[in-house]
């Protein structure tokens, strides 16, 4: 087992790893809620309806097709999370962090060393609960379950980055970023970056990192980064009036992108450089098989597999279709 699964969680972010240690990480999570079979029904009938009216004007419309990551989980077989990592704190990055913790119970939860505060008014669009919830979690007693880890860059570790006896690489989670000064700054310069390595290669997670952080990590990481395979777009791949001249060190093979308004992606940043990305506007999921020598890359949204790879073919154990071989 070595699988990476990047949700389509409307205009959040989510990830997961199935380690071949048997550990599952989560990477921030977004819609997700324990609801009743008929909410859930009646939920997917407005999706498929909107989706079929939208495809008719050449939008594969997966943005109103979203998964909720407690179902994808449990669809996997996972019956606990041994690490959940929260990039930085911000909503629709802990979406439903209440009903997924009371359905998984996480062991370890990473965190970063911040005092934020946020106030809900009526009409807001997340949770209240969800961040008392994170809250209470970083504000109590670090020996409380779950274990709140704190990490800063270069950090190493029995399980994320060495085995039980202290050597080897455990579970190939490399933290690149933040530092205590960038955590002090700036929400979105605290952002967890997290490298991680597989036999098949290199996926790098970004958050929602800013400027600052790209330089820290360029100085600092510069090998561990350079032509990566596979590169999650910092803040879903939006513009966010950021520099992207990380990119050309980065260089990344394939990068995944999350939902937003066309407008507000930084598609040029990508395109100048003669960069591949996906969206989850288009993949649905996207789902990596890291079990080497190469990172096969699959979707679940048959119609864009098919658009890509006319030979594309469906993986029974993996739920998704053949897209590429990087």
């Amino acid at each position: 087992m070595g699988i990476f699964h990047f949700l389509n969680v409307i205009d959040g972010a989510c990830s997961i790893i199935q380690h071949p240690s048997g550990h599952t990480t989560v990477v921030d999570v977004c819609n997700a809620s324990v609801e009743s079979i008929a909410e859930r029904l009646v939920k997917e009938a407005l999706a498929k309806a909107l989706v079929d009216k939208e495809k008719a004007g050449g939008n594969y419309a997966q943005k109103r097709n979203p998964v909720n990551p407690i179902e994808y989980l449990r669809g996997l077989g996972v019956a606990s999370i041994f690490r959940f990592i929260l990039t930085h704190p911000d909503m629709d990055h802990m979406d439903g962090i209440y009903a997924l913790f009371e359905q998984f119970a996480p062991v370890n939860f990473w965190d970063t060393n911040n005092a934020k505060e946020i106030e809900f008014g009526e009409g807001a669009p997340y949770r209240e609960e969800d961040w008392l919830f994170y809250k209470d979690i970083r504000d109590r007693d670090s020996t409380t379950s779950p274990k709140r880890l704190v990490l800063y860059t270069g950090a190493h570790g029995q399980f994320y980055n060495r085995n039980e006896d202290g050597k080897g690489g455990g579970d190939g989670l490399h933290v690149l970023a933040p530092t205590k000064d960038l955590v002090e700054d700036d929400y979105n310069d605290a952002s967890y970056v997290v490298l991680y390595r597989s036999e098949a290669g290199r996926i790098l997670l970004a958050g929602d990192s800013h400027d600052g952080t790209w330089e820290h990590v360029l100085d600092a990481h510069r090998k561990d980064v350079e032509n990566v395979d596979i590169l999650v777009a910092p803040h879903h791949g939006r513009k966010s009036g950021r520099c992207c001249d990380f990119l050309d060190v980065v260089n990344p093979r394939l990068t995944l992108f999350g939902n937003a308004r066309s407008e507000h992606l930084a598609y040029s940043a990508w395109t100048s450089r003669e960069l591949c990305y996906i969206t989850n506007n288009q993949a649905n999921c996207v789902v990596v098989d890291t079990n080497g020598p190469s990172m096969k890359v699959f979707v679940t949204n048959g119609q864009f597999a098919r658009d890509v790879n006319p030979n594309t073919e469906f993986n029974d154990d993996l739920g998704a279709f053949h897209l590429v071989d990087l």
